[in-house]
């Protein structure tokens, strides 16, 4: 006996579509996006929402209230490009990014459109209780989360849960990953300054060189993920810059180097265990040198641990909509969101949406990346899903 066809994937709203290419074409950087969210107000008050505008700047806040029911839900989307070139001309992609050295590489875009969809289905039928359409500025890296909460976001706007979607390269733009637990790891950064005596290359005995300090302390740095976290916790410590010297002058030792790099984690143990042995390695080899050390650890983001209850809503949710299948297992990623901050004032949940195969390998943050608009219908979907099932 044959087996059913599983039933194909509605067609991309032509509007959605059209928008989502016209926002491609006019990327606006973190706290910049200031066209992007006059777009957003606008279609969210022609649905006749409650809109707030200039939360952290440009970030934008619509309201849904339905008839009866108590409780209240927080959708959100980020808004915000990347400050990288689109490597894909016009002839190959007419809506390719306008604006030389920024880009929408990660997708934005095509959240911020999922997410109006939703709110057009639901302001066409509300469910019963509030729902809370966040569009977020900032989310690269420029603290576009943080700012929101500190200004208030859920004292102005309180709610019982709050989801986050991101796509994903890799799936397929109808299948969705949705698991409990952490899904993106903590995003810090550390500097580190080694602070010697410089002095002529041909007399290293006349000073205290911090560029063989440097050295030690890069080949001792893998050592704290390898010998001393839990091998059974992941982690990264990656050194990603370093300055030293001047290359006009190979016969001069510096007083000083600088070397800098970024830490990843997945609870808060372990970020906290990075943040001191990177210090304890940094200090110790100064001490082994004779040498002074300015070391800081910045916290940026933390991790995104999705809440059970929370991710069991988002989970049936999918399951409705994701005609292609719910995976319940799916790998975390060392990428940081700062959806984090969300996630720590209300029970969250962070899902993945198909992005199609990864063309010419063209990940998320790449010259060559697009958003797949095929996945454009299941993702208004399960917004509109998951709003209902979260206020039932």
């Amino acid at each position: 006996m044959d087996q059913p066809l599983p039933p194909a994937p509605a067609p991309a709203p032509e509007d959605l579509v059209a928008l989502r290419r016209d926002l491609h074409a006019h990327p606006e950087l973190g706290f910049e996006e200031h066209r992007t969210a006059a777009i957003v107000a606008a279609r969210l008050r022609a649905l006749g929402l409650e809109v707030v505008e200039g939360i952290a700047g440009t970030g934008v806040v619509g309201t849904l209230r339905g008839p009866g029911g108590n409780r209240a839900v927080g959708l959100r989307a980020d808004m915000d490009a990347l400050a990288m070139p689109e490597a894909v001309g016009a002839e190959a992609r007419p809506w390719t990014s306008t604006v030389p050295g920024k880009m929408h590489a990660c997708g934005h875009d095509g959240h911020t459109v999922m997410l109006l969809g939703a709110a057009e289905r639901l302001a066409a039928d509300p469910p019963s209780g509030t729902v809370h359409f966040i569009f977020q500025p900032a989310e690269e890296g420029r603290g576009g989360a943080r700012k929101m909460v500190e200004e208030g976001l859920f004292e102005r706007f309180p709610c019982d849960m709050v989801f986050g979607l991101h796509n994903m390269p890799g799936l397929a733009p109808d299948e969705m990953a949705v698991v409990e637990g952490p899904q993106l790891a903590s995003s810090d950064s550390w500097t580190l300054a080694l602070r010697g005596v410089g002095t002529h290359g041909a007399k290293p005995h006349l000073g205290r060189d911090p560029v063989t300090a440097l050295g030690a302390f890069l080949s001792g740095l893998q050592s704290i993920v390898g010998r001393v976290v839990d091998p059974l916790q992941p982690a990264v410590v990656s050194a990603c810059s370093v300055q030293a010297g001047d290359p006009r002058a190979l016969n001069v030792i510096p007083d000083e180097v600088q070397v800098g790099g970024t830490a990843r984690a997945y609870t808060p143990e372990v970020r906290d265990q990075l943040e001191a042995e990177i210090g304890r390695l940094a200090h110790g080899v100064a001490a082994a040198y004779g040498i002074a050390a300015d070391y800081a650890f910045i916290r940026r983001i933390p991790p995104v641990v999705n809440d059970a209850g929370a991710t069991e809503v988002a989970a049936a949710a999918a399951q409705v909509v994701g005609t292609g299948g719910v995976r319940r297992t799916f790998p975390p990623s060392t990428a940081g969101d700062d959806f984090a901050f969300f996630g720590q004032a209300a029970p969250g949940c962070y899902v993945w949406l198909g992005n199609g195969p990864a063309r010419d390998g063209a990940l998320h943050h790449n010259t060559g990346y697009d958003f797949c608009d095929e996945a454009i219908p299941t993702g208004v979907a399960w917004w509109t899903e998951v709003a209902r099932r979260a206020l039932a």
